[in-house]
């Protein structure tokens, strides 16, 4: 079966039915993100199974929910047939899921090939007020992760919350100078206003006025308060795949090349389906141009994390309890480099 497309496809569906109808549904959508993944994650995983295209046709479909639940969450905030504990439950679900799943679609489609997947993908963080990190992304976070150049990778010892207020202006900030560094090796320079940071702005400005135009004024805090959500979710995920592992520098000053042993990876099949293997990280950052169906992990060279992607998310907003679970594990890791193999590895369970 098609699970990319089941995992990450419900919610969505749910979602937009407790908008349209409130009732049960609003409960439904949001047990559908949380404790539903929880409990499938412990499900026996299918039989690997290759959908020709199906990579492209679920990223792009998933385009097409996200603007539309993000319209609906909008819509819904001023729905009159829906009680206030309805509308907490709906803006709870949609900004889980653009956090998770939009944010994890968007992150496939500006590695992609083709044009059109960059450009969708760039339209998906825009309308969370985050096109910047497209720029990160792409001209920081995969040059320089697992090093201190990297301003979203977490360090050993780091508490989450004081990553997340070094990252808030961090990761703007690295991203403009890597875009201005870029722009101003062309030849002729090209003209200030195609800087992608003045499509940034102006999308964000955009997707504002869109939020007045549906819902007023309650449409514009809705989507700021489902922006910072979103933000903060892919905070999470950063911080969580990255804690505390270094690349060595070499003799000549520069660090070694991202292997394996740089990134934290998850193997749990359901809600790696929902988030499109965004937690096979390793094979992503070696490889970024691989669809997310053909990421691969391998236990006995990546870090693999105690439990799922969105549990271990969890677990990282209590410091303490974060540390105590992983200071060790990254420890190790650093010590043994890529080779190395932890006993207390999650096991590897068959791709999606």
């Amino acid at each position: 079966m098609p699970w990319f497309a089941i995992a990450s496809l419900t919610p969505a569906l749910l979602l937009a039915a407790a908008a349209v109808f409130g009732g049960v549904w609003p409960l439904a959508g949001v047990l559908s993100i949380t404790l539903g993944v929880l409990l499938a994650d412990r499900v026996r995983p299918p039989a690997p199974a290759r959908h020709p295209g199906e990579g492209r046709h679920v990223a792009r479909g998933l385009v097409v929910a996200h603007f539309a639940l993000l319209a609906l969450c909008l819509w819904a905030m001023t729905a009159a047939h829906l009680g206030l504990a309805d509308k907490a439950l709906i803006w709870l679900g949609c900004g889980l899921y653009v956090g998770q799943v939009s944010n994890s679609n968007a992150h496939e489609l500006i590695h992609a090939r083709h044009r059109l997947d960059r450009r969708l993908g760039v339209a998906v963080y825009v309308s969370l007020l985050n096109g910047h990190h497209v720029s990160a992304h792409l001209r920081v976070h995969h040059v320089h992760a697992a090093t201190p150049e990297d301003p979203n990778s977490a360090r050993l010892g780091e508490g989450f919350y004081r990553y997340a207020l070094r990252v808030a202006a961090g990761e703007f900030i690295a991203g403009l100078r890597a875009d201005t560094r870029h722009r101003a090796r062309a030849v002729p320079p090209p003209p200030g206003w195609t800087h992608p940071y003045v499509g940034y702005v102006c999308g964000a400005v955009a997707a504002l006025a869109a939020a007045w135009a549906l819902a007023g004024g309650a449409g514009i805090a809705t989507l700021i308060g489902l922006s910072v959500y979103a933000q903060a979710q892919l905070m999470l995920s950063d911080y969580v795949q990255h804690y505390g592992l270094r690349r060595a520098i070499l003799p000549g000053g520069k660090p070694e090349p991202m292997g394996p042993a740089h990134s934290w990876n998850a193997p749990h099949w359901y809600s790696g389906a929902m988030m499109l293997n965004a937690p096979r990280h390793s094979d992503h950052h070696q490889n970024p141009a691989r669809s997310y169906p053909a990421l691969r992990l391998d236990p006995a060279t990546m870090p693999m994390l105690p439990r799922s992607l969105p549990v271990m998310a969890a677990l990282a907003l209590v410091p303490p309890l974060w540390r105590r679970v992983m200071d060790g594990r990254a420890a190790r890791w650093q010590r043994r480099g890529a080779g190395g193999a932890l006993p207390d590895a999650v096991p590897a369970t068959a791709p999606a």
